[in-house]
């Protein structure tokens, strides 16, 4: 998968005021997610499509 370091990191806008969150950052491959209480236990990272699948199901609200 990804070799190169996550750039780019944010989190949602919906997030401004929580310190309890995630941030999605950009990889040469797709994206990667991290803890904002934790940064440096590292990330996971995901390819291009397996991400867009993500988003597409929580936008359909398929977690309920």
């Amino acid at each position: 998968m990804t070799t190169a370091a996550p750039t780019h990191w944010r989190k949602s806008s919906r997030s401004s005021t929580q310190t309890n969150c995630v941030e999605v950052g950009r990889t040469a491959e797709g994206a990667a997610v991290r803890d904002t209480k934790d940064r440096a236990a590292g990330y996971f990272a995901v390819s291009g499509p397996q991400w867009r699948a993500f988003v597409a199901a929580l936008k359909a609200d398929r977690f309920g």
